[in-house]
């Protein structure tokens, strides 16, 4: 998708797209990188902000961790944008691909070794794609993702900034890109759960959690319709919609129900 200052008017208000214009214009960008379409960034605000977009992606994929909850991307993903519609950073990917060429097989080896020893997010999606490892349990990964909660404002019960949750999302990728239906599954699963059940703590950032909802719940519909999986594991995937959709929080109800009713007119089509 070309960056243009139309196609970044696109996806955000009008107000939005005149406040990433003044940050472009007080260089609040701190220090913003590229490798192939992805480019991050950070930019100064109320405090340093990371942000991320894909120059490739339809409406660039934005991602930030500010709490902005309003319509559209804002205005860190916008001054991003504008800078690489002005002057896109330059591409490391090729410096990168050259230095894995040229890299001793070892030391390669160990460095990597060091990373997946300290970084759990990445071990996780280095199992997924190059080793058997089993299904993370729902209840485990659930565990995990409710701990995000707690960590974003130790001191308080209530949540006012966003959560980044790609750590999950991508272990889920992984195991879609190796046909693991039911490992992804299990890992939206325990999103929706835990967002589900910890949603009466959001007090801002209202689009982005809905948003990564909605995500995750879609996922686990697409990962249980995808999967060869027996009559009784699609009946309890039914029956968990279903039951949150009376159980779980009031405005969420409407999607449980979509889900539910999606997923079992697809499994009713595949029985005939």
């Amino acid at each position: 998708m070309d960056v243009t200052e139309g196609t970044v008017r696109e996806i955000c208000t009008d107000a939005v797209f005149e406040r990433g214009e003044k940050y472009l214009s007080e260089n609040r960008i701190l220090d913003i990188h590229r490798v192939d379409t992805t480019v991050t960034a950070v930019v100064s605000g109320s405090r340093q902000y990371d942000a991320r977009v894909d120059l490739a992606a339809e409406g660039f994929d934005p991602w930030c961790d500010c709490p902005y909850d309003g319509p559209g991307a804002c205005k860190h993903v916008v001054v991003v944008l504008l800078r690489c519609a002005d002057e896109c950073p330059p591409d490391e990917g090729d410096r990168l691909d050259a230095v894995l060429r040229t890299a001793d097989a070892d030391d390669l080896r160990d460095f990597l070794r060091e990373a997946l020893a300290t970084d759990v997010a990445v071990r996780e999606r280095f199992f997924a794609r190059f080793g058997e490892s089993p299904t993370r349990s729902v209840d485990a990964l659930r565990a995990a993702i409710d701990r995000e909660f707690e960590k974003t404002n130790p001191d308080y019960f209530v949540v006012f900034e966003p959560i980044d949750f790609s750590e999950w999302f991508d272990l889920a990728s992984e195991y879609l890109d190796q046909r693991r239906y039911t490992s992804a599954a299990a890992v939206y699963r325990a999103l929706v759960e835990s967002l589900d059940d910890n949603m009466e703590r959001v007090d801002g950032a209202y689009d982005h959690f809905s948003q990564e909802f909605t995500r995750a719940l879609d996922g686990y519909v697409d990962c249980v319709t995808a999967g060869d999986i027996a009559a009784d594991e699609a009946a309890d995937a039914v029956a968990f919609l279903e039951g949150r959709a009376t159980s779980g929080t009031p405005f969420l109800s409407k999607h449980f129900e979509r889900a539910a009713t999606e997923l079992e007119e697809t499994l009713t089509e595949r029985r005939e």
